[in-house]
């Protein structure tokens, strides 16, 4: 049965947050809160977990998994992003916005879309997910939390932990997210493209 690591939303204590760290160095797949959603995450080195993340989604590899990254020097680090992309992305960073990208010889190209070779990213602005990350020492490869065959993402810690037992090792409960996943922009062409309108804000992109 999934754990669940009930943690403060503003000060998470660095006791759970390292079992969960444990765990994804194990190669388990977590459920845990961003700025938006509840997202899957899981180690990015590790291909039987992010295979695993991809089944518990419903979604094959063509759907463009997200790395979760601390800030935008780590972001740089694993996308090719040129002086105008990064002006785009540091206007709205951290917050709810997912950049597909070019990626970098950094990310595995199992991870990556298998013809475009892009990635998403983005900084969230969560304390707990923050906190997370900065134990974990690397980002982590995530994706929304949406059931397969539904479209709204999932922002109850009991109800994933339900729905999923079997599926996850944990969930990280720092008490409900927002209903609303990320607003995508495609970076990777000529001129940007919303790929979905999500919780970021468009008018804040100036697009």
């Amino acid at each position: 049965m999934a754990q669940i690591f009930e943690v403060h939303p503003d000060n998470p204590q660095p006791r759970l947050l390292k079992q969960a760290v444990a765990l994804l160095q194990k190669g388990e797949v977590l459920a845990v809160p961003t700025d938006s959603s509840y997202a899957l995450v899981c180690h990015l080195d590790d291909k039987a977990a992010a295979d695993k993340m991809r089944r518990i989604r419903g979604v094959d590899d063509k759907h463009h998994l997200t790395l979760l990254c601390r800030d935008l020097s780590e972001l740089a680090n694993f996308a090719r992003v040129d002086n105008r992309q990064f002006r785009l992305i540091k206007s709205v960073t951290p917050g709810p916005y997912t950049f597909i990208l070019e990626a970098s010889k950094e990310v595995p190209r199992r991870v990556s879309h298998p013809t475009r070779k892009t990635i998403g990213l983005r900084v969230p602005d969560h304390k707990a997910l923050q906190e997370l990350l900065a134990l974990h020492g690397a980002p982590l490869l995530a994706t929304t939390l949406i059931p397969p065959g539904e479209s709204e993402p999932l922002n109850d810690a009991a109800e994933i932990r339900a729905r999923f037992e079997h599926q996850i090792a944990a969930v990280l409960d720092a008490g409900a997210c927002a209903m609303a996943p990320t607003t995508v922009v495609d970076l990777s062409e000529e001129e940007p493209q919303i790929l979905r309108e999500g919780r970021g804000d468009l008018a804040a992109l100036g697009l």
